[in-house]
């Protein structure tokens, strides 16, 4: 087979644990539970209602200086960043890990003095709990902020959209034009031109034309390529959302405490060989950059590109198929011939399309209580979760059962004339659809940031629908 591209070096991620961090940062969630009654109701309401963990929905926490603190952060891997959470009240951030982000306030007598969690609507976390909270910011701007007193650790309740900072009010926003008084307009009007693109073409090529042309109006009207990234992906959770029964069980669960999916992990996209590098491409527009990639050996057939956003914290998996002498090429960039038989990837993608127009994501794994999940989705909604593909303490993963999706005629019938299905694949996946999509399940500890790259290529081998 003749490849065009040219290797290219990639750059190496070592993802590390930290115990100590971990232990450190849980010893100030549970001080910070014990000072304030509703976060501790909160955690326990968490973990009985929505298999998840409090510790995974905290998005910073406001702590006192103590002596020696600022050497033993740098120990424990956390550097000083250059947002501030208050006048004399620096911020550090752990890159190395998944861990909270920490603002230090000048020496006090109270430890924590604040701790904040991340939700997708304040207005709905207060509905959700009959609080009445005053918000601070704009609707749907950058930041905005709730606060429930306690004694005498508040717990603070979060939005962000494509911010970093702390301010409700900042003045970088307004000169960006984030503050105007349209800006909840033209938000809510982007968002709209991501939610009514037409996702199903005849030819791929040009839904991908039209999906550049909606980043282009949605870009310009959001201000930037932040903002646009996080209304697109709210958007493509809904929309897998709707097609995934695990999913719409899950989001109810959350939903009834006022959380939405800002527990999310990470997003997974499929795409063809052909327009893998058309996908990246609007990945790249909307400020991605890249991080590691996934080549399992030889004999896995596929590969992935991990892609994270620095202002969003979204990750995403993009996975295609892949032959083992291409994994030293840049296939991000320029897009490789077609193989002669599709693996999983590309016969996923055949069969229901291409999952930035069509199909939708492949799966959203979100962050939980990993026991607890599998054990509440089968017995409130008889959900099945398949055998976990990654089992270590420091990482587990599994799939819900496979959502089953109709197949299309016309896209069997290409199938079987490329020799990618036999006749009688054929005839089962028109008349019992073929597996489509999944909820992940994941529970992260030791802040490890990273994948394990041989459980996930057992697991996309297992999915692929030709030995379902």
């Amino acid at each position: 087979m003749s490849i065009a591209t040219e290797p290219r070096e990639t750059p190496q991620f070592a993802w590390q644990r930290w115990p100590e961090t971990e232990a450190f940062v849980d010893q100030l969630i549970a001080q910070a539970l014990e000072h304030n009654a509703f976060a501790a109701r909160l955690s326990e309401r968490m973990q009985t209602e929505t298999s998840t963990r409090f510790k995974d929905w905290v998005d910073h926490l406001v702590i006192e200086q103590q002596p020696g603190l600022a050497s033993k952060l740098t120990t424990l891997g956390f550097t000083r960043t250059n947002i501030v959470h208050g006048f004399n009240t620096p911020v550090f951030a752990h890159e190395g890990g998944m861990f909270p982000r920490l603002a230090i306030l000048p020496a006090g007598t109270i430890p924590v003095r604040e701790v904040a969690i991340k939700v997708e609507s304040i207005a709905d976390f207060s509905e959700a709990h009959d609080l009445g909270l005053k918000i601070e910011g704009y609707p749907l701007g950058p930041y905005r902020i709730a606060r429930i007193a306690g004694t005498p650790t508040s717990l603070a309740v979060v939005e962000r959209r494509g911010f970093l900072g702390f301010d409700p009010f900042s003045g970088d926003m307004a000169r960006a034009g984030r503050m105007s008084p349209h800006s909840a307009r033209d938000a809510l009007g982007a968002r709209e031109i991501w939610q009514t693109r037409r996702r199903k073409f005849d030819d791929d090529a040009k839904g991908f034309d039209a999906a550049d042309a909606a980043l282009d109006r949605m870009i310009e009207l959001a201000g930037g390529p932040d903002l646009a990234c996080h209304l697109v992906f709210e958007v493509e959770r809904d929309y897998w959302t709707s097609r995934n029964r695990a999913a719409q069980v899950q989001k109810m669960r959350q939903d009834k405490l006022g959380l939405g999916w800002a527990n999310h992990d990470h997003h997974t996209f499929r795409s063809s060989r052909k327009y893998f590098p058309r996908l990246m491409k609007i990945f790249r527009r909307l400020g991605f950059v890249i991080r590691e990639r996934f080549h399992a050996g030889e004999h896995a057939g596929w590969g992935a590109q991990i892609v994270e956003h620095p202002t969003t914290g979204i990750v995403i998996f993009a996975d295609l198929d892949l032959a083992p002498e291409e994994a030293t090429f840049d296939f991000t960039s320029h897009a490789l011939p077609d193989l002669p038989r599709p693996n999983t990837v590309g016969l996923w993608v055949g069969l229901h399309g291409e999952s930035f127009l069509e199909a939708g994501m492949h799966h959203l794994e979100a962050q939980f209580d990993f026991d607890r999940l599998r054990d509440d989705l089968q017995s409130e909604a008889s959900i099945e979760t398949m055998k976990p593909f990654s089992n270590f303490p420091f990482l587990r993963q599994a799939f819900t059962r496979g959502e089953q999706w109709r197949v299309a005629r016309d896209r069997a019938d290409r199938l079987l004339a490329q020799g990618a299905i036999d006749a009688e694949q054929h005839s089962k996946f028109l008349a019992e659809g073929a597996i489509g999509s999944h909820l992940e399940n994941l529970q992260r500890t030791e802040g490890y940031k990273g994948f394990n790259q041989q459980a996930v290529s057992a697991i996309i081998a297992a999915t692929d629908p030709r030995l379902q």
